[in-house]
């Protein structure tokens, strides 16, 4: 007996696969923040658990103010939602329709793909320069059906970034009816001088969003909160297509506790900095490629050598018990990405490669 069909598009979306875990071991594949979170955070949704059976605040005013406070900008132009993924699936709705175009660098995240997929768009992806996106292969690729370019600065899972005058540059160079979407979720990782998260240019122009996350830095992504800041049209048309409460109430509470914890933060960002620079240097005195990262993870590129392929490394790795990110599905099929655990994760992680190349 036959039911009801979906729309043809939608039967043509493979589903998003997170990354997997083993039930012991050290799972470093999904970029998460190895030190939990704040703990006022924690505290924050403890508390909310005693009103549970009220509805949330749908315009979650007291977050979008700390987020303001926080950053400098006005709360009313920011929107939250269950994670950045729901604020790309809002864009979706709002700005994409069948035969539309969406454009992004080559290994580009691939939800992208899948919110233009849901909208019967076309992905259109430009080719990286040394899997660093190449503003040139972007503009050159701008078609009168181009409508969103969806930009991770850093990028996701090349852990490399633009700096602020590329970014500038790829804004100059775009239509004013193509919206730029600055994808930050690991600008809290940044430190160089030349970064910027876009936040300077959205307050600024019509067609520029960024969009940023709680679950990397803060550590909340069991909670999916996320914001976006942008012009006051593309706020409103968001509003109009998201749902009523689609941020719940612990999740608000949890996000304002997690946003003052500037001392969380901190002490992320510096962990992950020292821990990233010794896995980078120890894994690349092994003679792997490490690809340059400025985000909480590292991408490591192996030779097609038969039993020191990426595939070879992820079966060895699993054996071990430590779990890497296979990206076959970003077209990197000799890469693996790996986050960037605790120091005790990333002993075991130095151990198993040097066991792997047979240098112990």
């Amino acid at each position: 007996m036959s039911g009801p069909k979906p729309l043809s598009n939608i039967l043509d979306i493979t589903p998003y696969k997170g990354g997997q875990k083993l039930d012991t071991g050290w799972k470093l594949s999904s970029n998460e923040n190895p030190l939990g979170c704040s703990p006022a955070a924690r505290e924050a949704v403890i508390d909310a658990a005693k009103t549970l059976a009220l509805y949330p605040d749908g315009g979650a005013v007291a977050l979008r103010d700390a987020i303001g406070q926080t950053y400098g900008l006005d709360p009313a132009r920011i929107v939250c939602g269950a994670g950045s993924d729901e604020i790309f699936q809002l864009l979706g709705r709002a700005y994409l329709g069948r035969g539309d175009e969406i454009l992004q660098s080559e290994h580009g995240f691939l939800v992208y793909r899948l919110v233009a997929q849901q909208s019967g768009a076309v992905t259109i992806r430009a080719p990286e320069t040394d899997l660093r996106t190449d503003v040139d292969a972007l503009l050159e690729r701008v078609s009168p059906r181009t409508r969103i370019l969806f930009l991770a600065n850093p990028n996701n899972p090349t852990g490399t970034y633009i700096p602020k005058a590329d970014i500038e540059r790829l804004h100059a160079g775009l239509p004013d009816n193509v919206l730029l979407v600055l994808d930050g979720a690991y600008a809290e990782y940044v430190s160089e001088p030349d970064y910027t998260d876009g936040t300077d240019l959205a307050g600024r122009m019509a067609n520029v969003l960024v969009t940023r996350t709680f679950s990397k830095i803060h550590g909340l992504a069991a909670l999916r909160l996320g914001w976006a800041y942008g012009p006051e049209s593309v706020i409103d048309a968001l509003n109009r297509t998201r749902g009523p409460f689609n941020v719940s109430a612990p999740a608000q509470a949890a996000g304002i506790a997690a946003i003052k914890d500037t001392a969380f933060q901190s002490r992320s960002r510096k962990e992950t900095e020292i821990e990233r620079a010794r896995l980078t240097e120890t894994l690349g005195s092994l003679g792997l490629n490490i690809i340059p990262s400025v985000a909480n993870f590292i991408l490591i590129r192996f030779p097609g050598e038969p039993g020191r392929t990426a595939n070879d490394a992820d079966k060895f790795l699993r054996n071990q018990g430590i779990v890497a990110r296979n990206v076959d599905v970003y077209g990197l099929p000799d890469c693996l990405r790996l986050s960037i655990g605790t120091s005790v994760a990333n002993d075991a992680v130095i151990a198993a490669f040097q066991a792997f190349l047979g240098t112990q």
